[in-house]
Parts: structure tokens; C-alpha cells; sequence
């Protein structure tokens, strides 16, 4: 490993973006992580764990984000792996964020478990597709999709949705903004899916256009993890 790393040193070629946006996305989650953890302490005590939560997800992010960069520079191939373990620790966190909002509006731990249900069944069937069966990249990808819109559906019309609209207006505008980050924000990760996939799928025909996994992964990443942890700081800061 300590190799790996050290070959990870080298210089990155002007013209390797895949490369360049893991180091972006490296520096992004680890500065975001440290503004969290140092904000931690600065904010008020009910929203604490909510903060902390954003730390642990960018500071996590920004430890796979190092070490898939070193794996992307030693072996030119995507680190498809490692990619979702990050997701597998950090998709969840950011589910619980939901509960952590609209627990003082009476949420329950079973919305808590339900969120974090379909999306580890939305993560294993998109590895699924996209690292084992890629065959079925296409099926796999639907199933991993219906977990996706069951997330969507809480937020927007379900549990999630009816608890904010009994809370106070903070909690209603933060809901809001964090259900633009899942319809929109987590719309990137299925264009990425499609163009690592596309081979012999119904969507083939996005193999031919200029667009590369890895580098739609990472934007999306840095987009959703560092928006929706300073969605929830900018909630903390609300009155």
C-alpha cells in the first residue's frame, strides 16, 4: 500500500481529468471535513450531531477519494470497488440526515431504517450491475433506480415530506433544498452508471458520446456530499 501511494506522487498529466478530479475531489472533501469537525463545537447543541454527520461523510469521502486516486494512477482502470464501499458508509449517513432534521418533528427510527434500506439495496444492486452481471447492467440498473424513486418518494410526498411540513419553516426550507440535491444532484450517478455500462445495454448508443464514468462520479460526489453537509450547517445556523 505504501508503494501505491508513493507511485500516486507523480505528477498528473495535463490532459488526465480523471486523474485531476480525484485530486479535486480529494482536497474538497478533506477541506469539507475539517470546516464540519472545527464547526462542530460552534453550534448550537441540538443540531451537533447533524454537523458531525457531515464531517464523518466528507472526511470519509476524502480518506476513499486518496486512495482511489493512488489505485486510478497506478492501474489506469476505474476503482470501481472502492468507489462503492465509499458509497456504501456514506449514502447512508446522508439518509440519516433526514431522520436528524425531522426528528423533532416526531420522526421515527423506522423511517431512519427505511431510508437506509433502499439505499443500500439501491448501492448493491448498482454494483451488481455495474461491476459483476454488466450483461444485465440495464436490469440491475432499474432495480437500483426503484430504490432511488422509493428515497425520492419519502422526501417529496412521503414521511419525510409530511413531517417537515409540520415543523418550523427552517426544517421545511432545508427538506426542500436536500430534496433538490436527491432529484437533482443524485441524477448524476445514473448518466455515470449508463456511460461505464453501455456496452450491449439499450443505451449503448452513449458509449460514443465524450463522457466518462469516473469523472461524472466524481462531480456528482463533490456536488452531493459537500451540499448537502452546508444544506444542514446552513439549518444549524437558522433561528
Amino acid at each position: 500500500m505504501s508503494n501505491l501511494l508513493l507511485d500516486a506522487s507523480m505528477v498528473i498529466s495535463n490532459t488526465d481529468y480523471v486523474a485531476f478530479t480525484f485530486f479535486i475531489g480529494t482536497m474538497a472533501m478533506m477541506a469539507a471535513a475539517v470546516f464540519f469537525f472545527f464547526e462542530v463545537g460552534n453550534t448550537a447543541p441540538e443540531w451537533r450531531t447533524s454537523v458531525l454527520v457531515s464531517g464523518l461523510i466528507t472526511f470519509i469521502a476524502a480518506v476513499h477519494y486518496y486512495y482511489m486516486r493512488g489505485y486510478s494512477l497506478e492501474t489506469g482502470e476505474s476503482p470501481i470497488f472502492f468507489r462503492y464501499v465509499d458509497w456504501i458508509l456514506t449514502v447512508p449517513l446522508m439518509c440519516v440526515e433526514f431522520y436528524l432534521i425531522t426528528k423533532k418533528a416526531g420522526a421515527k427510527a423506522s423511517l431512519l431504517w427505511k431510508l437506509i434500506f433502499a439505499s443500500v439495496i439501491m448501492l448493491v444492486t448498482g454494483y451488481w450491475g455495474e461491476a459483476v452481471a454488466r450483461d444485465q447492467a440495464a436490469f440491475w440498473g432499474l432495480v437500483s433506480g426503484l430504490a432511488y424513486f422509493y428515497i425520492v418518494y419519502e422526501v417529496f410526498a412521503g414521511e419525510v415530506a409530511k413531517l417537515a411540513k409540520a415543523s418550523n419553516p427552517a426544517v421545511q426550507k432545508a427538506v426542500s433544498a436536500l430534496l433538490k440535491f436527491v432529484i437533482i444532484g443524485w441524477a448524476i450517478y445514473p448518466v455515470g452508471y449508463m456511460a461505464g455500462t453501455a456496452d450491449g445495454q439499450w443505451y449503448a448508443f452513449m458509449k460514443d458520446l465524450p463522457l466518462d464514468m469516473d469523472i461524472i462520479y466524481n462531480i456528482g460526489d463533490a456536488v452531493n456530499k459537500i451540499g448537502f453537509g452546508l444544506v444542514i450547517y446552513s439549518l444549524s445556523r437558522s433561528k
